[in-house]
């Protein structure tokens, strides 16, 4: 694998549709820009931001993400996140994160994600079955 340095980034985007209100995905009553699906955004644009480094059966999996969700977005508005990685702490990855729709930000925080070998990842979690 080759080794990410801090400072690139990527983004994500979608426009709001109804499966991603909160009343739809159980997060509130309201037909607003649901909480959990801006979380999914920033985590797939820090995937985004790693992606080329990742060889073979190396991937990632989030373990720690600290955001503010600061302003509402309505249907049909669009949005984007973007991640900076901004540490490389052995296996472990420092994403700085935020969320914005058409009107301003709409969010911010930090994630943390750590490289693992997914098959060897994979089977230690199925194992919890047995």
């Amino acid at each position: 694998m080759k080794t990410p340095e801090t400072g690139i980034k990527a983004s994500a985007e979608l426009t709001v549709s109804d499966a991603e209100l909160a009343v739809n995905v159980g997060s509130g009553s309201l037909e607003v820009f649901a909480t959990p699906v801006m979380t999914m955004l920033m985590e797939k644009a820090a995937c985004s931001c790693i992606q080329q480094y990742l060889e073979g059966d190396v991937t990632t999996v989030g373990t720690e993400l600290n955001i503010r969700h600061t302003s509402a977005t309505p249907k049909g508005m669009k949005v984007s996140a973007e991640a900076e990685l901004t540490e490389v702490n052995g296996r472990e990855l420092v994403f700085k994160v935020s969320a914005s729709d058409e009107a301003g930000s709409i969010g911010e925080g930090v994630h943390k994600r750590f490289l693992v070998y997914g098959e060897k990842f994979t089977a230690k979690t199925k194992s919890k079955l047995k």
